[in-house]
């Protein structure tokens, strides 16, 4: 009985530390969490982020329209680290958004009132008028 009780407090232990490190977002490994209490945001909304992008003239041409799907990892700064197309419409426009992504300043995402590395994952639209 007692073998199991030090089992159960020991197993219980390593739940409660890993728990407090993920909800506290202390990574040990420096890496991005992929949710906060407070997700990052783009300062001025997204509206201020498709405000910078230009239309592609290929995608012009072509009548591209839809949505491109992009990954930021925003640092502790707010800054946007590494971007990656999740899903891309393609003709210029997975280049623009990820620039434009890149380019843009952040809230820095928050657990329990620390600024954390947070995956924040965007949709860019683009439509022809």
């Amino acid at each position: 009985m007692n073998r199991v009780k030090t089992i159960f407090v020991l197993l219980l232990s390593i739940v409660v530390l890993f728990t407090t490190n993920i909800l506290s977002g202390t990574n040990q490994d420096g890496q991005y969490l992929a949710f906060a209490e407070v997700m990052p945001e783009p300062i001025g909304g997204i509206g201020a982020i498709i405000k910078t992008i230009s239309y592609p003239e290929m995608a012009k041409r072509s009548g591209i329209e839809g949505k491109v799907y992009v990954q930021a990892h925003i640092n502790e700064n707010g800054d946007a680290e590494e971007v990656n197309i999740v899903r891309g419409i393609g003709a210029g426009c997975d280049e623009v958004a990820v620039e434009a992504v890149k380019k843009a300043k952040y809230t820095p995402g928050k657990n329990k009132g620390q600024n954390v590395r947070v995956k924040l994952t965007m949709a860019i639209t683009f439509k022809l008028n």
